[in-house]
């Protein structure tokens, strides 16, 4: 395998689907605890209290739900070139470049073989306070919190029928390693987690079981201590929000979890990773076994069913 590369800096944002717009942006608001950068005619703009950039969450209105596309940043202009370059020469569907919008400048679309669209930018909008009330306290804090309040956009989980092409897809396109994975017994990778940077992931694709193209499992936001996550458990059951699991720890990559869904049906997790930085410039994939999975996470709590058939947009049958 080729030596890893830096051109990608970090997962940027996300475009999420919402057939119930006003509900969604309530929820990521006022219960979720993300800020409100700006909206256009079709979408909201929101970040969480440390993001640096003006957007980590483009909520669209749209008729379905699920993921629209994948923000990844670059780490210079030239770096930006390099990966375009590398995409355009993969074999991979491009779209080719866009403008932007009003959180970032020109980007470069592509797309997976299972649907999912990415870009890759570098010119992008840093974050302003817009009125005295959102200036953080702290000089080196991007602004103040609310709410659930996560601290910044941690990573996603997509679903894909092919784990290992989609692997292929993540490391020649973006550059990725992979930190962690599921070996199934049928030889077939289960579940693979993604890194740009020395987090331990930024991305985890995991296997399809419900039939879908390009759908989404999770958007995840870190929060700053554990404990923030058994504040949150109690802010949603207040809101009548649906928690489907946690809180608890997973196994994998050692996250303290809570998952819920938003009013579309859109699955949304609040973890916290502790201090869990992968420095090894020779770091060894961890590998997970049928066996070692059926123990259930961290602390023995079985996976909810639904984890395993949930995801965004719903398949009709």
């Amino acid at each position: 395998m080729s030596e890893h590369c830096y051109d990608v800096a970090h997962l940027g944002h996300v475009e999420m689907l919402t057939d119930k717009f006003d509900e969604s942006l309530d929820f990521f608001t006022r219960v979720y605890g993300l800020k409100l950068s700006g909206q256009d005619e079709t979408s909201a703009y929101l970040r969480a209290w440390d993001d640096y950039e003006y957007c980590s969450l483009k909520l669209t209105r749209s008729d379905t739900t699920g993921v629209a596309h994948i923000g990844y940043r670059c780490a210079s202009p030239e770096a930006l070139e390099r990966r375009v370059a590398a995409i355009q020469a993969s074999g991979y569907k491009v779209h080719g470049w866009n403008d932007g919008d009003q959180s970032h400048g020109r980007a470069f679309r592509f797309e997976d073989p299972f649907g999912h669209v990415f870009e890759v930018y570098y010119d992008t909008v840093w974050y302003e306070a817009q009125e005295e009330a959102e200036k953080a306290a702290l000089k080196n804090t991007a602004s103040a919190f609310n709410g659930a309040a996560p601290r910044r956009l941690d990573h996603l989980n997509l679903l894909s029928s092919d784990v290992t092409e989609f692997r292929r897809f993540m490391e020649t396109c973006l550059g990725s390693r992979v930190t962690e994975y599921i070996q199934l017994d049928n030889g077939r990778i289960g579940g693979c987690w993604f890194t740009v940077n020395n987090k331990t992931y930024d991305l985890a694709c995991t296997e399809e079981h419900g039939g879908g193209n390009a759908r989404l499992h999770h958007v995840t936001y870190a929060t700053d201590q554990r404990e923030d996550i058994l504040r949150a458990a109690d802010i949603f059951l207040q809101n009548g929000v649906h928690i489907e699991t946690g809180p608890h720890k997973h196994a994998i990559q050692g996250t303290f979890f809570l998952y819920v869904w938003e009013p579309a049906g859109n699955r949304v997790e609040l973890a916290n990773a502790g201090a869990r930085l992968i420095m090894a410039p020779d770091w060894k994939p961890v590998v997970w076994t049928e066996t070692d999975r059926k123990k259930g996470q961290a602390w023995g709590l079985k996976t909810i069913e639904s984890f395993h058939t949930h995801g965004t947009p719903p398949v009709e049958h």
